[in-house]
């Protein structure tokens, strides 16, 4: 019966470590993601449960304590719960001065790494960000884990050249990038790129994975949770990452976040003082 499932719960907050944008602590009973990317390295260890995510449009699966998930910058995923207790998790958002952006290539066909030390670094990693004093530490164990990563992406082989080189979907992925708050019509951006625009949008899915205003959506969303960590209100996050009012924002955000802006917002000193939505 659902009425016995323990409830979602999520803590997210910007820690001041450098490299680190936003640590995102959560249980959730049922979940699923839309496909999105994210500008920044998504670094994650399951503690219960199991989730089941394409990457890439290649599905994986991850279980509890087997290893630790490496989502790269500017891929498409998605992630879904499987069992009816749901999954805990807890996510690191690294920046290219933790992992360059020019790794992410060789992220793609292996995001789940065997690796039990590198688990228990990242562990220990989130119970010293928990604690607001204890930031040297957190650096500290940052730089083991930044070291650790670098040996499993160095090991990998570099992705060969393919979709991803397709010049009208690069051109779109950068106007879109370039115009996130203001957004662009589908019909402009074709006459700027000189393409029919049901081609443009053909060529944007197959190359990225998702369309593009599902990509553009992503970005928004992206922007608006560093936004509401700053304790911005979601009113004006709404219209400062180029959604129609607050409604429009809390909609997409919880489809993507599993939570309203609002909890989100109130999470943002971490566990030892947030409310959980």
């Amino acid at each position: 019966m659902t009425g016995d499932r323990p409830r979602t719960s999520i803590s997210a907050w910007k820690p001041s470590v450098p490299g680190i944008t936003e640590v995102f602590h959560a249980h959730f009973t049922d979940h699923a993601y839309p496909v999105h990317t994210h500008d920044t390295w998504d670094l994650m260890i399951l503690d219960d449960g199991s989730v089941d995510f394409a990457l890439d449009r290649h599905r994986h699966g991850a279980t509890a304590g087997a290893g630790v998930l490496l989502l790269p910058p500017g891929v498409p995923h998605d992630g879904r719960t499987v069992t009816m207790s749901g999954f805990r998790k807890r996510n690191l958002y690294l920046d290219d001065s933790v992992l360059p952006q020019r790794l992410a290539g060789r992220a793609v066909d292996a995001p789940v790494l065997s690796d039990a030390l590198l688990r228990r670094r990242i562990g220990r990693l989130h119970a010293a960000l928990v604690h607001a004093g204890d930031g040297f530490e957190a650096e500290s164990r940052l730089s083991f884990i930044r070291e650790r990563l670098l040996s499993h992406l160095d090991a990998l082989r570099p992705r060969t050249p393919g979709p991803e080189a397709n010049r009208l979907a690069a051109g779109l992925r950068e106007l879109l990038d370039s115009r996130i708050r203001v957004g662009i019509s589908l019909h402009e951006a074709a006459a700027v790129l000189h393409a029919h625009p049901t081609h443009l949008i053909r060529c944007f899915k197959q190359t990225y994975g998702l369309p593009p205003h599902a990509y553009l959506t992503g970005r928004r969303i992206e922007r608006a949770r560093r936004l509401l960590l700053d304790d911005h209100r979601p009113a004006d996050v709404a219209a400062t990452v180029g959604f129609h009012d607050q409604a429009h924002l809390n909609r997409h955000f919880t489809r993507h976040v599993g939570t309203t802006p609002v909890r989100y917002r109130r999470t943002r000193t971490g566990p030892s003082g947030a409310t959980s939505p």
